[in-house]
């Protein structure tokens, strides 16, 4: 039984199994309200996760991702594919929710019954995802879309979060924003599985795809050449050539190892983030909230006690449950 759920569990996964949106989207929501409701659904649903393609889309704003996501959505369709979209908008200051303007670009897209879109709010987050969007694949999965594309909102030093989701990333660039690598810093080059050029009908695409592979053929460690693909998403040339290439991609991951251990690592990471979720929640928030906290606080505050050895001592004495496991409570 799910914490705040009325009906029936099994029989609302089977509805978005078989194409209904709102099943889907009411899946969603109550992983969205985080908690024992979100850890309940999960829970449910992890048996029939694992079987999806997830695909990560990043790149500087004005790139035009969701118009090449809205072109690489048709191109799978045409295929007989389900295929969910996870577009991270930026969240509103007034509301706290998602902008939704990735829905609004993608509107031609909603009356196709084998396509999902959801919106979601980035909520201060650095990394480019919201903090829900990991379990938000993990319905899509579970409901039997067989490709699952990861918009995020824009690219940084600090924004490479899809790469912890996603099987496979592809990195928009595009010309003329007047440093030509402006979008491939630090930090970028590293993310991506393959590069693409958009608005390629405009003038210094060539010179943009040519430093880009460029820069690429510096990585020393590279064991794969990583593809430069030129493409005008709004005029429809070169998508169904970056479609393919993305499949290539992913089969030649599969077949050297390299998915089975980026999923591993994705495993990895998403257990320690539940663990710290747990520990924040059971000791570390009581811990706040204590008198014996605000005592020790003035302490540190007066330097007559370290806080560093403070945490420490505390870290040791919850870890091995001895002398003093309550402190936090007292």
């Amino acid at each position: 039984m799910v914490p705040g759920m009325t009906d029936d569990f099994a029989a609302l996964l089977e509805r978005g199994r078989t194409g209904d949106k709102r099943a889907v989207a009411r899946l969603i929501s109550l992983i969205e309200q985080g908690g024992e409701t979100a850890r309940s659904v999960l829970t449910q649903l992890w048996p029939h996760t694992g079987r999806a393609r997830i695909f990560g889309i990043t790149g500087p704003p004005g790139a035009g991702k969701s118009t090449l996501t809205n072109a690489l959505t048709k191109c799978w369709r045409a295929k007989g594919l389900r295929v969910g979209i996870i577009a991270v908008d930026p969240t509103s200051p007034f509301t706290g929710g998602a902008i939704l303007g990735d829905r609004v670009r993608m509107g031609d897209l909603t009356l196709d019954t084998g396509v999902f879109i959801r919106s979601m709010g980035t909520r201060g987050q650095l990394g480019g995802l919201s903090p829900a969007t990991a379990g938000a694949v993990h319905a899509l999965d579970a409901c039997g879309y067989d490709l699952i594309l990861l918009e995020t909102v824009g690219v940084g030093q600090s924004e490479v979060a899809v790469m912890e989701i996603a099987d496979l990333v592809l990195v928009l660039n595009v010309p003329g924003l007047g440093d030509d690598v402006q979008a491939i810093k630090a930090g970028i080059l590293e993310i991506g599985d393959l590069f693409a050029v958009n608005k390629a009908d405009r003038p210094g695409a060539d010179r943009t795809a040519n430093e880009l592979r460029a820069m690429l053929e510096l990585g020393e460690d590279e064991k794969r050449p990583l593809p430069v693909l030129l493409v005008s998403a709004s005029q429809g040339t070169g998508v169904t050539e970056l479609c393919e290439e993305l499949e290539r991609q992913y089969l030649l991951l599969d077949g050297n190892g390299e998915l089975a251990r980026r999923r591993a690592l994705r495993l990895r990471s998403e257990l320690l983030t539940l663990v710290r979720e747990g520990i924040e929640q059971r000791l570390l928030r009581p811990l706040l909230d204590s008198p014996m906290f605000a005592q020790s606080l003035e302490r540190f505050q007066s330097r007559t006690e370290s806080p560093y050895r403070w945490a420490e001592k505390f870290v040791t004495q919850i870890s091995g449950g001895g002398p003093g496991y309550e402190l936090h409570k007292s």
